[in-house]
């Protein structure tokens, strides 16, 4: 947890910001165990569509990669030209059970990267970061751990490598039931991990909204084992958690958190969503074609709002280039 001197601070003509990052990931069955091999790459020629819009919408993604999609030549012809122009830019996420060295058991506890031996994570960040920049010509600045698992070990081995933005903490969630993280107390602002090296958190944007809201850091975790009362709650306009993304969150949904997040004087709005709901039937967010269009019309309408709120988005480059130091 931060101290008060932690907050990152930006320049004044910064403003109020927002990304878009995109877990750039291979395919695997969301219902069953995970495994080192199964999975596919279909969909990552779809991010040169995803890519195609957001430059219509002038907005640079950020397409947090691991290690199948970096090893994939496709991932290159679909984003390559875009990350070298500068109209995208490319962050590193750590899937352990599928990024070399293979050296654990493939189980629950071992898929948080913060769980594994400090020498064996930084070993398959390492190899992981090597393999971007490789591929894309382009030394990565920002991570997200996947299943947002960063542990003890992580901001030392991001700080060696160069890294600049940890993007990891997933505020108003907790995955200590599977041996994960808790950052059910953490802040929405971002701060400073490692001051001296440059290394700050980014956390992703989600809020509580309804007239409850306020006592929602107390109140949503004791209904956690009820969740009929959570959307009882949420259907009352009392109490409804948000987090900035397309998958599961309708677009008046995403709205109201918007307006909580620049009501609340969040500097930068994290949104974030996985690659494979750029296919249908690929997660559990997208079935069908009419699906796949769906999730293009919550991003239109998310940017036209965006716009209006005069919220404008930045880059990984851009909100380092404001901080304050």
């Amino acid at each position: 947890m931060p101290k008060p001197g932690d907050i990152v601070r930006f320049s004044p003509d910064f403003g109020q910001r927002f990304i878009v990052t995109v877990d750039t990931e291979e395919e695997f069955d969301w219902g069953k165990p995970l495994g080192r091999t199964g999975h596919g790459l279909s969909h990552v020629p779809q991010l040169a569509r995803f890519q195609q819009f957001c430059e219509a919408q002038g907005v640079k993604p950020i397409y947090l990669i691991d290690y199948p999609v970096a090893t994939d030549p496709a991932a290159v012809e679909a984003l390559g030209a875009a990350v070298a122009a500068g109209r995208a830019e490319v962050g590193v996420q750590l899937h352990p059970w599928v990024s070399p060295p293979h050296d654990e058991e493939v189980n629950g506890f071992n898929s948080y990267a913060g769980n594994l031996p400090p020498a064996l994570e930084a070993a398959k960040f390492n190899t992981l970061r090597d393999a971007i920049e490789t591929a894309f010509g382009a030394a990565p600045l920002i991570y997200r751990a996947g299943r947002y698992g960063v542990g003890p070990a992580s901001a030392e081995i991001l700080s060696n490598a160069g890294l600049a933005i940890d993007t990891s903490v997933r505020a108003r969630f907790d995955y200590s039931a599977s041996s994960g993280p808790n950052f059910r107390d953490h802040p929405l602002v971002p701060w400073w991990i490692d001051r001296s090296k440059g290394l700050m958190e980014l956390p992703l944007t989600t809020v509580f909204w309804g007239m409850l809201r306020q006592q929602g850091p107390i109140l949503y975790p004791l209904l956690w084992r009820v969740p009929q009362m959570r959307g009882l709650l949420a259907r009352a306009a009392l109490l409804e958690r948000i987090p900035l993304t397309p998958e599961g969150v309708s677009i008046e949904e995403a709205i109201k958190g918007i307006d909580i997040a620049i009501d609340d004087g969040l500097p930068v709005l994290v949104f974030s969503f996985h690659s494979p709901s750029l296919s249908p039937g690929l997660t559990p967010y997208v079935h069908d074609e009419q699906g796949l269009d769906q999730l293009y019309d919550w991003w239109r309408a998310v940017f036209a709002y965006l716009k209006k709120r005069e919220i404008r988005p930045a880059s990984v480059r851009e909100v380092l280039a404001a901080v304050q130091r």
